[in-house]
């Protein structure tokens, strides 16, 4: 039976979880990771170098399986061999850097595909916005127009649908008013969906005072303006 001190006396090795998922996803096979994990081992217990024997007793592998093992890894770029000098003396040891470096990248990699897609799937979701607020398929023309204003122009896709947003709300289905509700925007320098939303916020809030400004002044019950604000700005700035 196992003791609580013998199995306290045996120490443990830790590593990282990343590794434990991904390492098949990095190119590694199993028998390649365990061997990892057995050197892991022996460094943490200070040896840097051990004994591939041993680690072959550990796995239930003959020594060559073992070397051949230690060969990919290291032609693989996982490992490396160094030679470094420890109180003038010379001293080989197993490096996992490129291990640890390899796994950076593959997660960069995949943080970046998932970036990727999600930026194609709002660039998609606006041409399929237009295509419901038009009700039809867009024309081959619309088509470039939208890419236009995502790739030249580098308008966010959130800042294309609230351009849309207000076209719709005014009744004016037509690409020419979307645009010069975004040239309205670009002259006040909003560029982002929080910038263009705190607009709208503050110009509803200026409406609404100066609507109970107006009704303070009369007698009358208060009048709810029907002005378009935002058909007298585009007025205003195109004279």
């Amino acid at each position: 039976m196992l003791s609580l001190t013998k199995y306290l006396q045996s120490g443990q090795t830790t590593i990282s979880n990343l590794l434990f998922v991904n390492y098949r996803k990095m190119g590694l096979e199993s028998e390649e990771f365990l061997f990892v994990l057995q050197l892991h081992m022996k460094q943490q217990e200070g040896d840097s170098f051990p004994d591939l024997q041993l680690i072959a007793i550990n796995m239930g592998l003959k020594s060559d399986q073992v070397y051949q093992i230690l060969n990919r890894l290291v032609s693989g770029g996982f490992i490396a061999i160094e030679t470094i000098t420890v109180d003038g003396k010379k001293a080989d040891q197993y490096n996992l850097l490129p291990l640890y470096e390899r796994l950076e990248k593959y997660l960069d990699s995949q943080a970046s595909k998932a970036k990727e897609n999600q930026q194609e799937q709002e660039i998609q979701s606006v041409y399929r916005s237009f295509e419901q607020e038009f009700g039809r398929p867009l024309s081959a023309i619309e088509f470039q127009r939208i890419g236009q204003w995502l790739e030249e122009d580098h308008y966010q896709p959130e800042v294309l649908k609230l351009a849309l947003r207000e076209a719709v709300l005014n009744q004016a289905y037509s690409f020419n008013y979307v645009d010069r509700i975004l040239l309205s925007w670009e002259r006040k320098n909003l560029r982002t969906k929080q910038q263009v939303e705190g607009e709208q916020k503050r110009r509803k809030q200026q409406l609404l005072q100066k609507e109970v400004e107006q009704s303070s002044q009369s007698e009358d019950l208060p009048k709810v303006s029907l002005t378009n604000w935002l058909e007298e700005e585009l007025r205003n700035e195109t004279k």
